[in-house]
């Protein structure tokens, strides 16, 4: 086995294992019976996420991507309709859900109909993913500042930070091995905001000894 072929399972195994994560709060939801406490946009937006990366895979012939994100698009589809029939605010998470789907059938217009076949195509789609992917590894910075504040890392959860640090790690060495910048360049600030939440965890870990034990949170 090639480095390369090294760098894609493990891109799959830890990208599946961060997906899974989502399975805690589906216990949840069917064990209370309940979808209160349990966030519905992460869900969402992983899922458009998983989706648009899913495309580019295809468009290139990567079965890396291919695989990891079919898994990941029917993960979160399944945390998607379970939320659906626990929440007690339908409206919102259909008006929410019917907004992802407007994005993504504008998206799918817009690269398949106005965008020719070809490089364009690809690297448009490339761009418009990485941008997204961005997105979603800077969105808890928020919650990280918040974190610092109140000196407390009961919120975050150890073991999915470990999984989001491997995970960005061997795509960020995936997509340089492939000279793949849309691969490669998104998922690096994965690596550097794990790298800051297990800061705060050796820092207020060893601050706040008597804390909880760390819940998780879906990113």
């Amino acid at each position: 086995m090639d480095f390369l072929q090294l760098l894609s399972c493990a891109c799959i195994i830890f990208t599946v294992g961060m997906f899974t994560t989502g399975l805690t709060d589906l216990k949840k939801m069917k064990a209370t019976q309940s979808a209160d406490n349990v966030q519905f946009l992460p869900f969402l937006t992983t899922c458009l996420n998983n989706l648009g990366w899913l495309y580019y895979g295809l468009l290139k012939g990567d079965g890396t991507l291919i695989s990891v994100n079919i898994i990941g698009a029917f993960l979160q589809t399944l945390y998607i309709i379970t939320y659906c029939h626990y929440t007690k605010d339908k409206k919102r998470v259909f008006s929410l859900t019917l907004a992802m789907v407007s994005v993504l059938c504008v998206g799918w217009v817009y690269f398949t109909v106005v965008i020719p076949p070809g490089e364009a195509q690809l690297s448009q789609l490339g761009l418009a993913c990485s941008v997204f992917t961005i997105s979603m590894y800077l969105s808890p910075l928020a919650d990280l500042l918040d974190i610092v504040r109140t000196k407390s890392v009961e919120r975050l959860s150890f073991s999915l930070t470990v999984a989001t640090f491997f995970t960005s790690t061997s795509w960020t060495l995936y997509g340089l091995q492939l000279h793949d910048y849309y691969i490669m360049v998104p998922n690096t600030p994965g690596i550097f905001t794990s790298i800051i939440r297990f800061f705060l965890f050796w820092w207020f870990g060893a601050v706040i000894p008597n804390k909880s034990s760390y819940k998780l949170i879906q990113i």
